[in-house]
């Protein structure tokens, strides 16, 4: 069985700074690509950034130039630097990665339970 848990979210005023991590534990051969999405009150689930194994990121227009995604492989850890925050990135923050098992026969998507950003203005 694959855990992933997220830590770091909090409240922040407007413009303030926040640095997530998700790391995933268990046993399996290998994690593929890992990221980051957010779900508003009242709003569907919206993708913020995601990372390849191989350190190709890919960041949602709303937050590029905001935030950073990194990872630390032998850590199983996924990380979301978040500058500059604003009102409207209030939201649960879900970390997810993709986990090939030892047969090696396909990937599983797991997902974390959430951590809350709140944003003062």
């Amino acid at each position: 069985q694959v855990q992933l848990v997220e830590s770091g979210g909090g409240l922040v005023q407007a413009g303030g700074s926040l640095r997530l991590s998700c790391t995933a534990s268990g046993s399996f051969f290998r994690i593929n690509a890992m990221g980051w999405y957010r779900q508003a009150p009242g709003k569907q689930r919206e993708l913020v950034a995601t990372l390849t194994r191989g350190g190709n990121p890919n960041y949602a227009d709303s937050v590029s130039g905001r935030v950073t995604i990194s990872r630390d492989n032998a850590k199983n850890t996924v990380y979301l630097q978040m500058n500059s925050l604003r009102p409207e990135d209030t939201a649960v923050y879900s970390c997810n990665a993709g986990v090939v098992g030892w047969a090696k026969l396909n990937e599983i998507v797991y997902w974390g339970q959430g951590t809350q950003v709140t944003v003062s203005s």
